[in-house]
């Protein structure tokens, strides 16, 4: 089986070479990796096509969407909770975007895009006691297309980083037709990090454990492959 990190590479590589750009994956695997494994995604990149990962990324997309995304493969992340900053960043959020005739998309993208996870939690609570509502919520309703999209699995991710594969394996299967690509994608690359979490955060989020989901959704080999990498039945 494919090493995690190595499935990272492929996969951003995958989505950015050839025609179009699969933005879900770039969203979904920068979005949630840790600083230092953003890092060391860059450097086994670079490694193994001879080309600079933010070079790629740029090449591919524009705009506010780029700009986070380039601010997430940096992987200088602060550390630790700015205590003198929560109450200041939650207001800011406020009034780049609740409380502005348009958003100021940038203000969105410095904040979520810099901040540790432990400070973000802190900044959504503040910004629910000014605003009444979920910074999800907000972004919902401020911004649109593939921002919408990278801000929204930033801030799930601050949040819980398993809760948001529960979210994104449940999306993937619910429905007509099942978005193999996404499952496949998760199911490896979270299979030796925190699978059991995920199985966790599936269970109390949704009516059925994620094993019996894909027993479901599944057949044949593949339904085998993915019902060992989920490891057991949370039922």
């Amino acid at each position: 089986m494919t090493p995690p990190l190595a499935y990272d590479v492929s996969s951003l590589h995958h989505a950015i070479k050839g025609a179009g750009t699969d933005e879900k994956v770039l969203v979904q695997i920068l979005a949630s990796r840790t600083p230092q494994q953003v890092k060391d995604i860059v450097a086994a990149y670079k490694r193994e096509y001879d080309h600079d990962l933010e070079k790629d990324v740029c090449g591919d997309t524009s705009g506010h969407f780029q700009r986070l995304l380039v601010i997430l493969l940096q992987g200088n992340r602060q550390t630790g909770i700015q205590e003198g900053n929560v109450e200041s960043d939650a207001q800011t959020l406020f009034k780049a975007g609740e409380q502005k005739f348009g958003t100021d998309e940038q203000t969105f993208v410095t904040i979520l895009g810099n901040r540790s996870a432990e400070h973000l939690r802190k900044v959504f609570d503040v910004y629910m006691k000014l605003s009444g509502y979920e910074l999800e919520e907000s972004i919902k309703r401020e911004t649109s297309g593939c921002l919408r999209e990278l801000l929204l699995a930033v801030v799930k991710c601050a949040r819980s980083v398993p809760a948001y594969f529960a979210e994104t394996l449940y999306h993937a299967m619910k429905g007509a037709g099942t978005d193999d690509d996404t499952l496949i994608r998760v199911m490896v690359s979270r299979s030796e990090v925190d699978m059991l979490d995920i199985r966790a955060s599936f269970r109390k989020m949704f009516p059925c454990s994620l094993y019996s989901m894909i027993k479901g959704d599944t057949n044949g080999d593949y339904r085998k492959a993915l019902l060992l990498l989920c490891g057991g039945d949370d039922a």
